[in-house]
């Protein structure tokens, strides 16, 4: 008779082996970390073979041009969701902001200049109120940043009672219409700034590294000395800071502010930030991921529209990679 088996026994052999260990780290990092940018890689390849157009220089100067506002959203809320929050209120934050900058230039006669930096303080200020609420008034952030997306929308047709502003001089916009070196305008070129100054911050400060402990447990970062309150609301301020440039960005190049802009950019963000292997429970997420998850939303529109495919369609296809992202996501949890 064998004798019975310890519990340390039983420990050791329901315990995984280190073969298993290393390969179950291995598909952690290529599903959490090279996930986006093979995804990336296939979808070129993809579209590569379908449309001859795809890999022009042209075309590909094209996404970079259209991802730009996008890219620059996306920056603002993946610190959002890397503390557990969520930003419903970019989009509409971004046409506010867009069409401060439209009326304080055209109908108040103010300098162009001024209307910029009253359109950035706007966006800042929708920000802020957005971080009173979750962290003052303890509103959910879904709840509170839904309440923004409403108000700023609606503040932006009021404005101008709902009508677009057309023509800035020709030096805004030839911040996104001249290219420098032959491929690199303003625009782009500000969004690899902030793209690399946001990663810097992100993983090399104490502040950065402080928003994914407040994502983890925001009960355990209080108690670790980190403010959770100030650093939540600043957070907020920063989106909304952004969201502010990216309306000034976007009328640079469409040389007008439009009150329906930026619809449908909230949920094209956080796609890309969710894409890019974000945890929309928070305390994972990082920029390289986002700037992944950017260009493939970038690439697969673009892609999508070449080849003559339905916007429908393509709602349905994004609709898809947003699942299989979050289903990723949960995998790559359940593994750790």
């Amino acid at each position: 008779m064998a004798p019975p088996q310890t519990n340390e026994g039983a420990a050791r052999s329901t315990a995984p082996s280190p073969a298993a260990q290393r390969g179950a780290t291995w598909a952690s990092k290529l599903i959490g970390v090279q996930g986006p940018l093979i995804g990336l890689v296939v979808l070129c390849v993809i579209f590569s073979f379908t449309t001859n157009a795809f890999l022009s220089f042209r075309n590909l100067l094209n996404i970079l041009d259209q991802v730009t506002v996008l890219g620059i959203l996306a920056i603002g809320m993946t610190a959002v969701i890397v503390i557990g929050g969520i930003d419903l209120s970019v989009g509409s934050v971004l046409a506010f902001s867009m069409m401060i900058l439209g009326w304080v230039s055209h109908d108040c006669g103010l300098p162009l200049l001024l209307a910029v930096a009253l359109a950035l303080l706007v966006g800042a200020l929708c920000g802020w109120t957005n971080g009173m609420l979750v962290t003052r008034a303890k509103l959910p952030p879904f709840i509170a940043t839904l309440s923004m997306m409403t108000i700023a929308r609606g503040l932006a047709n009021i404005i101008t009672d709902g009508r677009q502003i057309v023509g800035y001089p020709d030096w805004f916009d030839s911040f996104a219409t001249v290219r420098y070196f032959g491929f690199l305008s303003l625009t782009v070129a500000l969004a690899v700034v902030l793209i690399i100054a946001s990663l810097i911050f992100l993983r090399y400060r104490a502040a950065g590294r402080a928003l994914y402990a407040i994502g983890g447990s925001a009960e355990v970062a209080r108690l670790a000395g980190i403010r959770v309150r100030q650093m939540t609301t600043l957070v907020y301020v920063a989106s909304g800071l952004l969201s502010g440039l990216a309306g000034i960005v976007l009328a640079s190049r469409l040389d007008s502010s439009q009150p329906s802009a930026g619809l449908g950019y909230e949920l094209d963000a956080i796609a890309a930030v969710v894409i890019g292997g974000a945890s929309l429970s928070g305390g994972v997420g990082g920029i390289g991921g986002t700037v992944a998850g950017v260009l493939i939303i970038g690439v697969l529109h673009n892609g999508l529209n070449l080849t003559g495919v339905s916007p429908f369609i393509q709602q349905i296809v994004i609709g898809v990679v947003i699942a299989l992202a979050v289903s990723s996501d949960t995998l790559r949890r359940r593994g750790a």
